[in-house]
């Protein structure tokens, strides 16, 4: 049985329907990249599974149980954690604060404010300074370890680059083996289609809140995923 499996699900914002019939599966420990164009319902999709949006129709599994009208506290208490776009870090917390914060969750795993740190040695440095005072990719390293500090099964990386220098983008991603060979599995929203393709185990293309390509990352070529995530083929089609 897959660690995740999301069968039919639609969502939407009023009138505004973000996902449609959404299905796919996810093992533990796999790592997926999901791309396409801003409002193709990406986020939407996240929140879904996070628990920080009801979908109007549809089931999400995880570890073998129903988590569909799950409440996003029971989620992160079950393993799901999501870290998301624009980091929303408590600005007035120290680093510190904002790791030690996530402890509420009260799941026992081997992620500890050490084991963090370990991983993400870039924040020893700075645990004494407000969040809102750090920079872009420090609040990012910290938005993931706060993350980790609730040992997710599942971490939900909503847009991990976006606004980031090269230099701190790279160092988000050299963070990403060590969470990978810890067995956790991951959902990575990415704009950049070169790292996403050279991350991520299988990747999703949504245009239009609907899935219009997937597959093993290494099957699928730039220019396939190029021309769906434009919508090239429909307009072949």
């Amino acid at each position: 049985m897959s660690l995740l499996e999301v069968a039919h699900l639609t969502a939407g914002h009023g009138l505004l329907v973000a996902c449609q019939n959404i299905a796919f599966s996810l093992e533990a420990g796999e790592v997926l990249a999901l791309v396409g164009a801003n409002g193709a319902g990406k986020t939407t999709l996240l929140r879904c599974l996070a628990g920080a949006h009801r979908p109007s129709q549809g089931q999400i599994q995880f570890a073998g149980a129903d988590i569909t009208s799950l409440a996003a506290h029971r989620r992160t208490a079950q393993g799901i954690a999501l870290v998301p776009e624009g980091r929303r870090l408590f600005p007035d917390m120290t680093v510190l604060e904002n790791l030690l914060v996530a402890r509420a969750a009260k799941r026992s795993g081997d992620w500890s404010l050490a084991t963090v740190l370990d991983a993400l040695p870039q924040l020893r440095p700075i645990l004494t300074r407000r969040a809102g005072q750090i920079s872009g990719g420090q609040q990012q390293a910290t938005a993931i370890g706060r993350a980790l500090m609730t040992n997710p099964r599942l971490l939900l990386l909503d847009e991990v680059s976006l606004g980031l220098s090269p230099v701190a983008v790279e160092g988000v991603y050299a963070v990403l083996p060590r969470l990978i060979e810890a067995g956790i599995a991951i959902i990575l929203v990415e704009q950049d289609l070169r790292r996403a393709m050279a991350t991520a185990d299988r990747l999703i293309c949504m245009l239009e809140g609907q899935i219009v390509l997937q597959g093993p990352a290494a099957d699928l070529t730039r220019e396939a995923v190029t021309a769906a995530y434009f919508g090239l083929n429909r307009i072949a089609a």
